[in-house]
């Protein structure tokens, strides 16, 4: 057994009937001609599960809640239950399989079992495959998800065979005594170091407040300071995905030319995007919609470890500013002083502050925030959540057919109803939209405003790069 980190056991806490907190990941195959089949993809993922202890793990509760819950190794384990066969309606087209996959992310994972599933989706055009996975958020984080899908993906077609050593044991369940005496035993020093953790974060506050006073420019959003939009209503459970993608040599190119960073440019890509949205709702507020982006803090000693090590920052997306130009440094000032602040408060302020929560009162008020339907009346703590993994840049292959494509997808939050999460892959960036059905009624419209800030975003570059290349002065004969 093993008990769950705080900050893993929040997103347990935070689930609800209208807020599932797992993330999901579409991969799109290439046979080439090859035999890939559902038994075989079976096979190959019950030959890995060694690689992947997570897969095997389900979680129990302690009664009352009086402390985080335990990861035990399933006695009950059957792989059949979590890799399922699935195939798409005709024509088989990008509408059909996001159809497919909304569906997919509005359900939530069974608790009672590991929580992960994998669909294996037939009958894509061209005789291709679609992969979908989906995994709870208390086992993993944007870096760990990416090292759990490097289990399944291969350099090669056909990789040599791998001799695996599998010394997994089944643990049986433990009884509601067990838990309660775990639970308790694991609060032996609670109070002294809550009390310690309390005492760190009152420092960092203190520290912030001061830090924030000498600032010549505003300092980053602050939480629940985010406007009110369409996109910000209490969730319902049914869910709508997008996909799309962009080259990552243009990115690189609006980069080089703003002197800002990739991760700018993604959010001032998605910024337009969101602006081009409510301007056809007639709906864009005054002041700036406000992202939240995840960011590791996964250090290399934690690199091939499970579970969460993230930390957060709120940045404006400067939507009120017409000029592109102007909006992308205004977000990378914006991100820039987020950073800062991030730095400030410390990796360890968030894991300490989850750990010490009461988790009964964490998971009721999370319960009580969604049947009550806060958000349709209250400001939300931010508008969107943007995420931006890193991908590999050379070709994958899972179970001898060739990822062509890889589309990541986080959870909506309450009062947050989209989420957009962005992973580069051999290069390209793929963007996976996740939306709450009901609070984003016009999802299939942002790829192409997505594609719409970019050109704009390219076309501002290659305008003034032209511009510098003019004033040159000719070369001397």
């Amino acid at each position: 057994m093993e008990r769950l980190s705080g900050l893993d056991a929040m997103f347990f806490y935070l689930e609800t009937p209208s807020s599932h907190m797992h993330v999901a990941g579409v991969y799109e195959l290439e046979l080439g001609g090859r035999p890939v089949t559902f038994e075989a993809i079976k096979a190959m993922v019950a030959e890995r599960l060694p690689l992947a202890p997570a897969f095997r793990r389900r979680l129990v509760e302690v009664p009352f809640r009086i402390t985080h819950p335990y990861w035990v190794e399933d006695p009950d384990f059957d792989l059949d239950y979590h890799v399922r066969r699935a195939a798409l309606p005709s024509p088989g087209g990008r509408a059909e399989l996001e159809e497919f996959v909304g569906q997919i992310v509005g359900l939530p994972l069974d608790r009672s079992r590991p929580l992960w599933e994998m669909y294996v989706v037939e009958g894509l055009a061209g005789g291709r495959l679609a992969i979908v996975t989906k995994v709870h958020h208390a086992a993993i984080d944007g870096i760990s998800g990416a090292e759990i899908a490097a289990t399944w993906l291969d350099l090669e077609p056909e990789p040599a065979p791998r001799e695996l050593e599998d010394d997994w044991e089944p643990e049986p369940l433990p009884s509601e005594v067990e838990l309660i005496a775990f639970g308790l035993a694991s609060l032996a020093g609670h109070p002294l170091k809550a009390a310690r953790s309390a005492r760190r974060i009152l420092e960092s506050a203190l520290h912030l407040t001061e830090h924030n006073r000498q600032l010549e420019t505003p300092p980053p959003p602050a939480p629940f300071a985010a406007p009110k939009t369409s996109l910000n209503q209490a969730l319902t459970p049914h869910r709508r995905v997008a996909f799309t993608e962009l080259a990552l040599a243009d990115l690189k190119a609006v980069k080089n030319h703003f002197s800002c960073k990739v991760n700018d440019v993604v959010l001032a890509a998605c910024a337009g995007a969101l602006r081009r949205y409510l301007l056809a709702g007639e709906e864009l507020p005054e002041t700036p919609l406000v992202a939240m982006v995840p960011i590791s803090v996964r250090s290399e000693d934690e690199l091939g470890t499970h579970g969460n090590k993230v930390s957060a920052m709120l940045t404006s997306l400067a939507t009120e500013v017409a000029d592109p130009a102007e909006r992308l440094r205004a977000i990378a000032s914006s991100t820039s002083r987020a950073k800062e602040q991030e730095r400030l408060i410390g990796a360890e302020t968030l894991t300490d502050w989850t750990e010490f929560t009461f988790p009964a009162l964490i998971g009721r008020a999370s319960r009580l925030v969604s049947s009550t339907r806060v958000f349709d009346r209250l400001r939300p703590a931010f508008n969107v959540t943007i995420s931006n993994v890193p991908g590999p840049s050379f070709p994958l292959y899972f179970a001898g057919g060739e990822v062509t494509s890889f589309y990541p997808l986080g959870p909506v939050a309450e009062g947050v109803g989209l989420n957009i999460t962005v992973l580069s892959y051999c290069g390209t960036v793929y963007f996976g939209l996740n939306a709450c059905r009901e609070s984003v009624s016009r999802l299939a419209e942002l790829p192409g405003m997505l594609a719409e800030a970019m050109t704009e975003l390219l076309a501002l570059t290659n305008k003034r790069a032209g511009q510098r290349r003019g004033r040159a002065r000719p070369a001397v004969a």
